[in-house]
């Protein structure tokens, strides 16, 4: 059966390609502040621990819709280690955990550098009229510029 949803399906695929990138970003992002979470030492603990457990936690649950979104556009959402690899714009994370606040500077990286992701579908979001797009993108973009700045607040001096 055909899908016809008022989207060209060459609009479909390059807007599934770019959300693609962005599951990538997010699933890396998700997998470096959890793994951040388990291994963050110091004066800061208690807060970093509960503040990664949180960020993580919005991560996870942010995966699904956008493979899903992909998934309604007709195309199949990216799903391993390898893919995530060469679609995300993120580094892996570090063989050795880092220090405390290297782990929140490479986060707030992480976050600032998904919401650029996001951001850059704008153009054939909006030429194509795929508003649920749009709105997941809008969403995704005021969470990560949130957690940057959060982020970015630890620190300051």
């Amino acid at each position: 059966m055909s899908l016809n949803i008022g989207i060209s399906d060459t609009d479909r695929a390059a807007i599934s390609d770019g959300l693609s990138h962005l599951l990538a970003d997010t699933y890396t992002l998700y997998l470096t502040t959890h793994n951040f979470h388990w291994n963050v030492t110091g004066p800061m603990f208690n807060s970093l621990h509960a503040m990664f457990m949180a960020q993580y936690t919005e991560l996870w649950n942010a995966v699904d819709p956008i493979a899903e979104r992909i998934r309604s556009l007709g195309h199949p959402a990216p799903g391993s280690y390898g893919q995530y690899a060469k679609l995300s714009s993120l580094p892996d994370a570090p063989a050795t955990p880092p220090k405390a606040l290297e782990m929140v500077a490479i986060l707030a990286q992480g976050h600032e550098a998904t919401a650029r992701t996001a951001r850059s579908l704008y153009p054939v979001v909006e030429a194509a009229s795929d508003e649920p797009t749009g709105d997941l993108l809008t969403q995704r973009i005021g969470v990560h510029e949130q957690a940057a700045w959060m982020l970015r607040a630890l620190l300051e001096d």
